[in-house]
């Protein structure tokens, strides 16, 4: 992976986060493996699935058949035809099948929990690649501690909001491939022993987890304090408990400016654009000049997501 960040968020400045460090080797937390071997359906004539359709969304563990075989996806898909996409591809093969069965819908999304402008298929075909730790379940869990969230301003801002939040999470956590920071060298950093309640996890323990890659003592402690959770003794909560580690993204995303003038929600609701989010997670380190690669790359994930929504991007979305 050649991925690069903006990674030197060093100085302890309240309200920053530090963005994941891209590397060709993944650490504990690890990436997402799609399970693509196993035995293979009996060879005969196994009662062959619904056939496969062009046009149909198909999500991991739906059962298709085409060319007299069945076939299982192994993750979201579409238009992908079952026998073209190789041995690691989407489409897992299980063995010849005969006969027909009667046509049934497209599968559809599991319903989910709560409300959220990103379905299901959605949320899996923006992150395909994903850490099997980042799950929608979570990121729906999650959205219940901040209802204002993706819901204000009518469905276009609401989608707009989500399709902004999810750019920003996508350059911190590489695609969310990442659970926690890569390089280690960096986790001692993270502890501001100046704050009266020190670092009592540990000084090594405040390394950027999560989606937006929270970092720093002070900020474990305020998302803590914001969520009703002990993560200041807990910080390891961010990177074992999916509905925390979507929390502490969202608690930054609603409530903080960083180096910025607004909170990212407030950039979006307000109509001043992509790019105050941009500053207010790290604009002092990308924007004005500081590094025009770092923000072409959250405005592409943007510019993919709003697509992926069917909602528009508005202006001012470079800072």
């Amino acid at each position: 992976m050649t991925r690069t960040t903006a990674h030197a968020r060093r100085s302890p400045v309240r309200h920053r986060v530090a963005t994941a460090l891209a590397a060709f080797t993944v650490a504990a937390a690890g990436l997402l493996v799609w399970s693509t071997a196993g035995p293979a359906a009996p060879a005969g004539a196994a009662t062959c699935a619904a056939a496969w359709s062009s046009t149909a969304v198909y999500t991991g563990g739906a059962a298709v058949s085409h060319g007299g075989q069945n076939w299982t996806a192994q993750w979201w898909t579409q238009g992908e035809t079952p026998g073209t996409t190789g041995q690691w591809g989407v489409w897992r093969a299980d063995g010849a099948c005969g006969g027909t069965t009667t046509p049934t819908d497209p599968p559809t999304d599991p319903p989910a929990t709560g409300d959220l402008v990103v379905s299901r298929a959605q949320f899996e075909q923006m992150f395909p690649q994903r850490s099997s730790f980042y799950t929608y379940d979570g990121l729906v869990a999650a959205v219940g501690a901040y209802p204002d969230f993706a819901s204000a301003g009518g469905p276009e801002i609401a989608k707009r909001e989500a399709a902004a939040f999810l750019a920003n999470v996508d350059h911190e956590s590489g695609g969310l491939r990442y659970v926690k920071e890569i390089n280690t060298a960096n986790y001692p950093h993270y502890c501001d022993a100046s704050q009266p309640y020190g670092c009592p996890a540990g000084q090594s323990a405040y390394y950027g987890k999560g989606p937006i890659q929270l970092s720093w003592n002070y900020n474990y402690k305020a998302a803590g304090d914001a969520l009703g959770i002990d993560l200041l003794n807990n910080p390891y909560l961010v990177e074992t408990d999916p509905a925390v580690a979507w929390k502490t993204a969202l608690w930054y995303w609603n409530t903080q400016s960083g180096p910025g003038t607004m909170t990212g929600h407030q950039a979006i609701v307000n109509g001043a654009g992509f790019g105050e989010t941009i500053r207010s997670i790290n604009g002092t380190l990308e924007c004005n000049g500081g590094n025009p690669a770092q923000v072409q790359s959250r405005i592409a994930a943007f510019q993919r997501f709003v697509q992926v929504l069917g909602t528009t991007t508005g202006g001012n979305l470079s800072c």
